[in-house]
């Protein structure tokens, strides 16, 4: 009975150490996909996008931001900064996943130091991520 439950625990390690880099590995590429596409777009349509907001800041007039929903619409429009900044979203995923599986690993471990700095700096990210400013 003990070998079992002892296979079964190395085979969910094996199964969690395989996909974690897999995960992270995907999501960086799809990232990567999403923020050339946005590079793209900008250089195709908006060159100018960034140089006359970067003025407008400089005169005052700051434009608006923009809230999520606005911005996956401004996506499937094709508009080149909120490919850019979704890109930048999925970047985003790739600590807070590392950082939420090395937390799983850990509670499964049952090391409950490495517990504890693991879940305030995975509450960090995400408080980080909450409070950030889109766009």
């Amino acid at each position: 009975m003990a070998s079992g439950t002892v296979n079964a625990t190395t085979e969910e390690d094996r199964i969690l150490r395989t996909w974690t880099p897999l995960i992270l590995r995907a999501i960086l590429i799809v990232s990567t996909i999403v923020m050339v596409a946005g590079l793209i777009l900008s250089i195709a349509f908006a060159p100018d996008y960034y140089v006359h907001r970067f003025q407008a800041i400089q005169r005052g007039q700051l434009y608006g931001r923009s809230n999520f929903a606005q911005l996956v619409q401004g996506m499937r429009e094709g508009q080149p900064h909120s490919v850019l900044i979704i890109g930048l979203y999925v970047l985003t995923l790739v600590p807070l996943a590392r950082v939420a599986f090395t937390f799983v690993l850990f509670v499964k471990e049952r090391d409950f130091v490495y517990v504890a700095a693991t879940a305030y700096v995975l509450a960090a990210l995400i408080a980080g991520v909450l409070l950030g400013r889109v766009g």
